[in-house]
């Protein structure tokens, strides 16, 4: 297997203050939160950002802030979120590309998200990873339900994604695909060979589907937009605690930790 790969996802647009009081919001709050998950194992950093009253947003500038600061004090990767939150307009999406980042999600289609929908219609996606090929920003392709990967597949036959590629499965969204072994072992066998796959799992369901991409030689994303908890009835102190815990599982499995460094190779990114 090749080293694990920890991917922090600090914030999110979805939890808020109220739910969990950890949750870092401004551009300071999330480099501080970048350093220490860096201390803690974590390899790459998912950034969303929010205004100083927590508002989900894709503030070109905000993004800025915090990827400078990430990048003046630590060596870790940083991708930036092109989903924002429900309701963004595409331009808004498209705001942290802006800030030079080294890789961003992209979603290749829709999926009803809670009571919501996450919107990615197919221009849609072709503008995003056309603007992600003519910036030199790396495409990690999300996949939040089965049929995301022939939509995934479809985009790198016409060139507009790398092969074979860098896969998310974000596992356990309502409306997605369910949170479970099975279904992960499913969508890791329609990946093409040779292709990168980290998985993330919402709430209760990360720290076993976190054992099980330990297990399986998949890569990790743990973090407090995807769990606010440590375990039932007790909050995560930090986005690093949580980091922390995977490294901890990952040592006694004896999977060695990826440096970003190890991270920029498997992951076929340029050096930093």
């Amino acid at each position: 297997m090749d080293p694990l790969i920890i991917t922090a996802a600090l914030t999110g647009a979805e939890a808020t203050r109220e739910q969990q009081p950890n949750l870092p919001v401004t551009p300071e709050e999330l480099i501080e939160a970048a350093v220490a998950c860096r201390e803690a194992g974590a390899a790459m950093v998912h950034l969303h950002v929010r205004t100083e009253d927590g508002t989900p947003s894709s503030d070109p500038e905000l993004f800025r802030q915090a990827v400078r600061g990430i990048r003046a004090r630590t060596d870790l990767i940083v991708q930036v979120s092109t989903g924002g939150a429900v309701g963004m307009s595409e331009d808004e999406r498209l705001g942290g590309l802006l800030a030079n980042p080294d890789m961003a999600s992209l979603t290749p289609g829709s999926v009803n998200f809670g009571s919501e929908v996450f919107l990615n219609p197919p221009d849609l996606v072709r503008r995003f990873a056309a603007r992600m090929k003519a910036l030199g920003v790396v495409p990690e392709i999300e996949i939040f339900d089965h049929g995301m990967i022939p939509s995934a597949l479809a985009l790198q036959a016409e060139g507009l994604v790398p092969t074979p590629g860098l896969f998310d499965l974000v596992l356990g969204v309502p409306g997605g695909a369910p949170a479970n072994f099975e279904t992960a072992l499913l969508l890791m066998r329609q990946l093409p060979s040779g292709a990168t796959c980290t998985i993330a799992a919402v709430g209760r369901h990360q720290l076993p589907l976190n054992a099980f991409a330990i297990l399986t030689g998949a890569h990790v994303r743990t973090g407090l937009e995807d769990n606010i908890y440590y375990r039932a009835g007790r909050k995560a102190a930090s986005n690093a605690e949580l980091v922390a815990r995977v490294a901890r599982i990952a040592q006694e499995l004896e999977r060695p930790l990826a440096s970003p460094e190890e991270a920029r190779t498997i992951l076929r990114l340029a050096s930093s």
